[in-house]
């Protein structure tokens, strides 16, 4: 198996970084072929705040993954989360020079870069320029307008914004481990890639992603993204409340959350105990299990509450921006018991488990497809996705290309030189493609 033929995820989360591989089967499925996950030690609510702990997590990753699959990893594609993560919406558009020829994907190239030319704030990057309907000549509601005659192309856009000092670092790390940056995706995007089908894109959903450190939400209608949050607060909390709440450590009250813990009291009856072991030597710690139950469905509220606040801001309530779909809940967070009927309970949208399996070929074993995986198995899907497209380009250039006349070596060696000069714009690259080398660059730079 070639390098080209596989692609790698790389998942830095708060709680785990996960390295995964895959590559396409016959039926273009994609198959993972290799897993290594580690402690995420460096990583605070998406954001890395220690370099050298996070560099030792990713190596630790990327060795399980190698050693799984049998691959040697060179560059792997990055998931970027944290609550400096802000989306936008904006309009723009070009009067094209020449409205008898048809729009190609230069123009649409042109008026992307046009929203990268955007003031931001200061210390702030756009990491994601999402086009989601254009107008050509005023005619609205057009998602596809290559192939199609117009003086003016107008498009709005989904913009996604984050700090230039974050994306920095989690370059920085990547590196450091001796990996290349490929490209950087937004998590939400990735999950959804994973868990959501086509129909109900196009009927409109909300997925969200319960993580470690942030809960992350992506709303998409008529198959287009409409909006994006990051919820800075996610299962660690939880963690954490149950810590303080039961005066235990936090490994002891990660394992309770995981085996007894429920987003429900009242499924608890109150003779329900649980017995921790004390530490050296000291007594052990009763705790009912309403009482967990108690602490874990305050903090959940809270969370979902935030989260159907942003559903809100969309404007879900709209007749026309109605999601149809309902919620797709899926990351670690959403294996919690219950948790799906105090979703409904809350929000009163119909509500699913996302599994990373809609994609996955049905051959892979039932720990990837644990909702715990959906971003690592997205982003390796978008890598797949945007090399599969790249070759593509590539192939259609080849037939373009006329048949050589055959010359002698010493001519032919003499002009090969600049006709690869000349033939070297030729590749249209993918928006996606011609930003993350933009990043690349930023990221030399930077060193």
């Amino acid at each position: 198996m070639e390098q080209n033929d596989i692609a790698v995820g790389l998942d830095i989360g708060t709680t785990k970084i996960v390295a995964m591989i895959g590559k396409k089967n016959e039926y273009g499925k994609v198959e993972i072929v290799g897993i290594g996950k580690s402690r995420s030690l460096g990583v605070h609510r998406g954001v890395v705040n220690n370099i050298t702990q996070t560099i030792q997590s990713i190596q630790q990753a990327i060795q399980e993954a190698e050693a799984d699959s049998g691959q040697k990893i060179k560059d792997v594609v990055v998931g970027i989360a944290g609550q400096h993560i802000r989306s936008l919406q904006h309009s723009d558009y070009i009067t094209r020079p020449n409205p008898e020829e048809v729009i190609d994907a230069e123009d649409i190239h042109s008026l992307c870069n046009q929203v990268h030319k955007l003031v931001m704030l200061p210390g702030e990057e756009i990491i994601h320029v999402l086009p989601q309907e254009y107008k050509v000549d005023g005619q609205a509601e057009i998602k596809e307008p290559i192939g199609m005659y117009g003086g003016r192309l107008e498009a709005n856009f989904h913009v996604v914004v984050g700090q230039v000092s974050s994306i920095r670092n989690i370059g920085r790390c990547v590196k450091s481990a001796g990996l290349d940056l490929s490209a950087v995706t937004l998590e939400p995007l990735a999950s959804a890639n994973a868990v959501l089908s086509q129909e109900e894109k196009e009927a409109g959903v909300a997925l969200i992603d319960i993580g470690g450190g942030t809960t992350d939400l992506a709303i998409f209608k008529d198959g287009i993204i409409r909006h994006t949050a990051v919820i800075p607060f996610g299962g660690n909390v939880i963690t954490e409340d149950i810590k303080e709440g039961c005066s235990i450590i936090e490994k002891q009250a990660e394992l309770l959350k995981i085996k007894f813990g429920s987003a429900w009291p009242g499924e608890n009856k109150d003779n329900e105990i649980v017995s921790i072991p004390g530490l050296r030597g000291r007594e052990p710690k009763e705790i009912t299990l309403k009482n967990l139950s108690k602490i874990i469905h305050a903090r959940v509220v809270e969370i979902i509450e935030q989260v159907y606040l942003e559903i809100k801001n969309y404007g879900h309530e709209d007749q026309k921006k109605k999601l149809i779909g309902g919620l797709v809940l899926t990351g670690g967070g959403a294996q919690l018991k219950h948790l799906k009927q105090l979703v409904e309970y809350i929000t009163g949208m119909d509500t699913r488990i996302g599994f990373p399996n809609e994609h996955l070929a049905g051959n892979n074993d039932s720990e990837t497809t644990s909702p715990m995986y959906a971003t690592a198995v997205g982003l390796v899907m978008n890598s797949l996705e945007t090399s599969k497209s790249s070759f593509q380009e590539e192939a259609v250039l080849k037939e373009k290309e006329p048949e050589p006349v055959p010359v002698d070596e010493e001519a032919e060696a003499e002009r090969e030189e600049p006709q690869v000069q000349v033939e070297q714009p030729k590749p249209r690259k993918s928006i996606f493609d011609k930003w993350a080398e933009k990043f690349k660059d930023f990221l030399d730079n930077a060193e």
